[in-house]
């Protein structure tokens, strides 16, 4: 009897019209700075509800250009989550900043609310109140929004939600990335996130000024807008530097691709939810805690991660390891930045975390995807079930 096939934990879906869509691109005259970039940042803000998009080579890069524009340098402060991938907290030192962290709420995996204002009330009595905060809307269920905007009117911090899990959520009935109550949001368009522009990422904001550094900062700092320059243009050729950027531009054939791809997003997020109600009925009575869902959000479901209960027979690595030898492709998001060695060295440590070490120590991502089918389920369940008890 053959093996069955491998089974990732996430994988893209590209359509014939997405093909054909980059194909177009290829065969213009613009395979850079055309006419696809503009109107993928006005597809993905319209979807959102926001007002500007800015497109660019990865959500990391998006992360940084934010951070940047927001005014965040040496002497400040960036606090996330430690559950996330560390793009989240490098960003903040890409700029020159420190980096803290706030541990997790353990139903949604988001950054707490309630650790938040604790951490807030002991910083601004030892005066190192951070400049940024950065909720991670994990496995695509938005964080407590609300209470961390009123915190942030507070405590006087602006807000980056990382959404790079998020395209497609709702919260409280709006969706992901309207900056109702934050300052900018990243999307990531990464090959296994909920759509994709092969690599990429955006930031979208309400904030015409914030826009318009985050536009300069992404390709070098240049401009060609006779508004912003210093004096008067030489001629019909001038541009000029006001800035120092980088070169995190989109290409228009990673634009071409996500333009399509939106067009299906909605689609997507719908089978996900699908899966979910599925993987509910087929994982009862197994020694599982399955994601728990806030009654404000409308989670994209970019991962669904299962938990081992403490009745499980196994221990995390024998399950996970199980898994793997039947050809499930699972995955652990995420390992707590914190951890990791670059972090230890600025005096992290294991426990600085609670509820983020329970969380690594039990976690587990099981494959969800678009065009997973129902058989693949029946197949991931059966060595699910298999894996916690031999």
């Amino acid at each position: 009897m053959s093996a069955p096939n491998h089974i990732p934990y996430g994988r893209h879906a590209v359509s014939e019209a997405d093909i054909q869509a980059v194909v177009n691109v290829l065969r213009s005259d613009f395979l850079t700075q055309g006419p696809a970039v503009p109107a993928f940042e006005e597809a993905v803000a319209r979807y959102c509800h926001a007002q500007y998009g800015v497109a660019v080579n990865s959500a990391t890069s998006a992360l940084h250009i934010a951070c940047l524009a927001l005014g965040l340098g040496p002497g400040d402060w960036l606090w996330t989550s430690p559950i996330t991938f560390v793009a989240s907290a490098n960003c903040g030192l890409y700029c020159g900043a420190q980096v803290d962290f706030v541990d997790i709420d353990p139903r949604t995996f988001n950054l707490c609310s309630i650790e938040l204002e604790k951490k807030l009330e002991i910083a601004k009595q030892q005066g190192k109140l951070p400049k940024v905060v950065v909720p991670v809307h994990m496995c695509g269920q938005p964080c407590d929004m609300a209470a961390i905007h009123a915190l942030s009117i507070k405590y006087g911090f602006k807000i980056i939600e990382d959404a790079s899990h998020a395209i497609g959520a709702k919260y409280k009935g709006e969706p992901v990335g309207n900056c109702r109550y934050s300052d900018i949001t990243v999307f990531s368009f990464h090959p296994v996130k909920i759509i994709t522009t092969a690599e990429g990422g955006m930031a979208v904001t309400n904030d015409p000024e914030l826009a318009h550094q985050m536009n300069l900062l992404r390709s070098h700092g240049i401009t060609r807008d006779p508004q912003h320059m210093t004096h008067p243009a030489d001629g019909p050729w001038y541009y000029q530097q006001i800035a120092l950027g980088f070169n995190y531009r989109m290409t228009e054939l990673q634009a071409a691709l996500g333009l399509s791809q939106m067009t299906q997003l909605d689609t997507v997020v719908a089978r996900r939810h699908q899966l979910v109600k599925q993987y509910a009925n087929l994982l009862e009575g197994l020694p599982l805690d399955t994601p728990w869902q806030h009654l404000d959000s409308h989670s994209s479901f970019h991962l669904y991660v299962v938990q081992l209960q403490a009745t499980c027979q196994r221990t995390h690595k024998e399950v996970f390891e199980s898994l793997r030898a039947q050809q499930i492709g699972v995955n652990l998001h995420y390992i707590p930045v914190h951890t990791q060695p670059y972090y230890a060295k600025m005096g992290f440590k294991a426990n600085d975390f609670e509820q983020s070490q329970q969380y690594y120590a039990k976690s587990i991502s099981i494959p969800m995807y678009a065009s997973f089918s129902d058989a693949q389920q029946v197949q991931v369940v059966n060595a699910l079930r298999k894996a916690v008890s031999t």
